[in-house]
């Protein structure tokens, strides 16, 4: 893999910056600051290094075999650049999220529409003022006080019942 550098900065800051919560925002000052600092050392450097006139130098130096040394050394230079290992498991990970994401969409839509259902059937009862407790029972069943299938004492709270036991209440919820 050839080297290849940065010539342009792809993060959008402003859009991160957003992101953050208030209690970060100095991490990410100082996160950005040192971002920031090493882009403009980089940009300082040229992309190659300059060329040298080694002419120059052999006709100038008296030390016989000094120069050619110097620019066998210089020519076999190669500073290795590092081998991208991150941005396949960065790349696998945005597709799980996304996946992630798209079944969250997914299941959210269902609860919707569940909800506008529930919506719809409470909209679609008689105004709780105008209701009698028979209309109650027939829209609210489970909720509803029935003394001949389940008889309870009054104020007909689950605490004042005869077997009520608190952890298992608790445990239910």
């Amino acid at each position: 893999m050839a080297a290849k550098r940065i010539t342009q900065v792809t993060i959008d800051w402003a859009a991160l910056a957003e992101r953050v919560p208030p209690s970060q925002k100095a991490m990410f000052v100082a996160f950005k600051t040192k971002s920031d600092l090493y882009l403009r050392r980089m940009m300082a450097n040229p992309e190659v290094p300059p060329k040298i006139d080694w002419e120059y130098y052999k006709s100038r130096i008296a030390v016989k075999g000094m120069v050619e040394d110097f620019q066998k050394q210089y020519d076999a230079l190669k500073i290795p650049y590092p081998a991208d290992k991150v941005t396949p498991e960065i790349e696998a990970q945005e597709k799980q999220t996304a996946k992630e994401i798209a079944d969250f969409i997914k299941e959210s839509n269902l609860r919707i529409a569940n909800f506008e259902a529930e919506v719809k059937k409470l909209r679609s009862l008689i105004p709780f003022e105008q209701m009698t407790m028979e209309d109650f029972r027939d829209a609210f069943p489970d909720q509803a006080l029935d003394p001949i299938n389940r008889p309870t004492f009054w104020p007909h709270t689950p605490e004042e019942q005869l077997g009520y036991e608190k952890d298992k209440e608790q445990a239910a919820h």
